[in-house]
């Protein structure tokens, strides 16, 4: 089991509900576990868990990055 923790960083948008929009999208994929607005220099703290590394590199790329919205993400793989 993989887990690991992801920085978000999402785009503007003149809706005020856009934040909310992209949460409840990423609350939808297949091994997230929780997820937490934020202030700081990130927008979104999400942790995963997956079976492999790949699995976990494929979620980021494939799923996440492609939520409309998304600028940059960053993982952060709990080591012990």
């Amino acid at each position: 089991m993989v887990e690991a923790f992801l920085l978000i960083r999402v785009g503007s948008s003149e809706s005020l509900n856009f934040m909310k929009t992209v949460k409840e999208e990423i609350r939808k994929i297949k091994g997230v576990k929780e997820i937490y607005g934020v202030f700081g220099r990130h927008d979104l703290i999400v942790k995963v868990e997956t079976k492999t590394l790949e699995d976990l590199g494929n979620l980021v790329s494939d799923k996440i990055r492609g939520i409309n919205g998304i600028l940059t993400t960053e993982t952060l793989v709990i080591g012990f």
